[in-house]
């Protein structure tokens, strides 16, 4: 659905290189800390800025050859966009309509209903969560068959969040559908992608299946005494604590079977992306 490849895009002091893919019937997140690309890849993938380097097709097209019929097939939140404040969601409606020829305007009013969101209020009366629940509910309304979301469930409370995911989950049940999301909420991430791209000063570090991540993937918890005779061949990344050492495999079962006395700990999304970014190569 989504290709990236060898995407270049450099400014004063910072550069992004970087490839990616989303597949058709799979959820791909890209995680990173504040700063490390995300949105820049967005936007190119979107063909909103300029790339230096590379090739972004989407449905096999080149972003910058897509024809607004292509484009209404995509779904798309943007972190630093939204509606004008001094719409109402009723006269969001007809805008919708006009814009997207499959928009579902029953569909999009019940769920506008079931996230309490009021038609006759003006947007700029919304709260931060509520004004990203409409940008969702609004790229779900007219059947896309990609969605780009970029941090899509910021300013929400634990249990909006959590429906929404519900509704994400919905949505690519219908088949032959993708979605390409970002979130600094790493908890929605491992419960929704299929697989994970992490990103760290404009490159991808690590891509792998999200259930590879949680299942293959742990911290070793060491003194300096068996850190000394560990096999550090499957070792990703190492960090100095005061009792010893934290150390990053993606072959927990090797050092399960092989070091029975060291402490194995399954890494959290969080924690292996702290791991990645801020450890040491062994």
């Amino acid at each position: 659905m989504l290709v990236l490849k060898d995407i270049e895009k450099h400014y004063s002091k910072f550069d992004l290189n970087c490839s990616l893919e989303v597949q058709s019937g799979c959820i791909t997140g890209l995680i990173g800390k504040n700063g490390a690309g995300k949105t820049t890849v967005f936007k190119i993938a979107l063909g909103l800025i300029k790339k230096d380097g590379g090739t972004a097709e989407i449905f096999g097209k080149s972003v910058e050859e897509l024809d607004v019929k292509t484009k209404a097939q995509m779904g798309i939140v943007l972190a630093d966009s939204g509606f004008s404040g001094y719409l109402t969601i009723q006269d969001l409606i007809p805008i919708l309509d006009s814009l997207y020829p499959a928009f579902q305007k029953d569909g999009f009013i019940r769920n506008c209903e079931r996230f309490q969101l009021p038609a006759d209020k003006k947007i700029k009366e919304f709260s931060t969560g509520m004004k990203r629940k409409l940008q969702i509910l609004s790229a779900l309304s007219h059947d896309a068959k990609l969605l780009i979301l970029d941090e899509p469930t910021a300013g929400m409370d634990v249990l909006a969040r959590d429906e929404l995911l519900d509704l994400l989950r919905e949505y690519m049940e219908q088949g032959d559908r993708a979605i390409l999301i970002s979130s600094h909420i790493s908890s929605d991430l491992e419960n929704l992608c299929d697989d994970l791209y992490m990103i760290d000063d404009g490159k991808i570090i690590l891509h792998e299946e999200t259930d590879m991540l949680l299942s293959d993937y742990a911290v070793l918890k060491v003194t300096e005494e068996q850190y000394g005779k560990l096999d550090l061949r499957h070792i990703l990344r190492y960090r100095k604590e005061n009792y010893g050492y934290s150390c990053l495999t993606a072959q927990k079962q090797y050092y399960l079977e092989n070091y029975p006395g060291i402490e194995v700990e399954k890494g959290s999304i969080d924690e292996l992306m702290t791991m990645m970014i801020r450890g040491e190569k062994a």
